[in-house]
């Protein structure tokens, strides 16, 4: 399973993704699930895949081979435009492999967030369905997310806002939000990969990948737990009618 998060402030943009594949008894893979193309000082693009390891393969790949050759994402005119890039190569891998999947009864399953700014335009973030088709966050919704949204989801919802989360703040949330699905659901899991973007800036300079034992890792779960509690416990009591077995 996967689980990724992209979110879009004023400042910038914050992505994160897990690098768990799948979590068996006897067998757990790690595969990385974030992917950057950039030219610095003209163009940044963040993309998280989620779904059939296989397919994703195939679709960055193609993705690179373009870019490398100066095509594809090296020339989209806007952020919309590299969506859209994007969406023709997974359609692209559709045509190929759905067939043989649906065969054997797989469903072809390629979800992708995509981030990013060209110079001149502002900054933006994007979800790629497996269909190619773009959804485009928005200030009321300014965080898009693939995989196994809905451990993740509570955190964001009461702390994601466009236009007053710091690019600081929006990295925090999305490592709890990381960390919440985390202790839910053991298909999800380390490495963590963060990436953190500043607006205009059109490189790439605040990334790192936290290993199971990174000892931030470690604090962020263990002081996140702890302030849960102590806001439990300093929540009002809860009142009762005083009506009997009655209701």
């Amino acid at each position: 399973m996967t689980y990724c998060v992209g979110i879009k402030t004023r400042e910038g943009l914050v992505m994160a993704s897990d690098s768990r594949t799948n979590a068996g008894y006897d067998q757990v893979n790690v595969c990385r699930k974030m992917h950057t193309f950039v030219i610095p000082g003209e163009r940044v693009f963040i993309l998280l895949v989620s779904g059939s390891l296989s397919c994703s393969q195939s679709v960055i790949t193609l993705l690179r081979r373009d870019f490398d050759a100066g095509i594809g994402l090296a020339t989209a005119g806007s952020l919309y435009d590299a969506a859209r890039v994007v969406g023709d190569q997974v359609r692209r891998v559709s045509a190929i492999d759905r067939p043989a999947l649906e065969q054997d009864d797989y469903k072809f399953n390629v979800h992708l967030i995509l981030a990013g700014q060209i110079k001149g335009e502002d900054h933006d973030l994007y979800m790629i369905y497996p269909q190619g088709n773009p959804l485009q966050s928005t200030e009321d919704s300014p965080y898009l997310q693939i995989g196994e949204c809905k451990y993740g989801r509570p955190i964001l919802d009461r702390g994601i806002r466009y236009d007053r989360t710091s690019l600081e703040d929006a990295a925090r949330y999305a490592m709890i939000s990381l960390d919440s699905t985390i202790r839910s659901n053991v298909t999800v899991g380390p490495p963590i990969d963060l990436l953190v973007y500043r607006k205009d800036d059109l490189r790439i300079d605040r990334y790192r990948r936290f290993a199971s034992k990174d000892p931030d890792l470690l604090a962020v779960h263990e002081q996140w737990e702890q302030a849960l509690r102590r806001a439990v416990q300093e929540l009002p009591p809860v009142r009762f009618d005083a009506r009997g077995e009655e209701a």
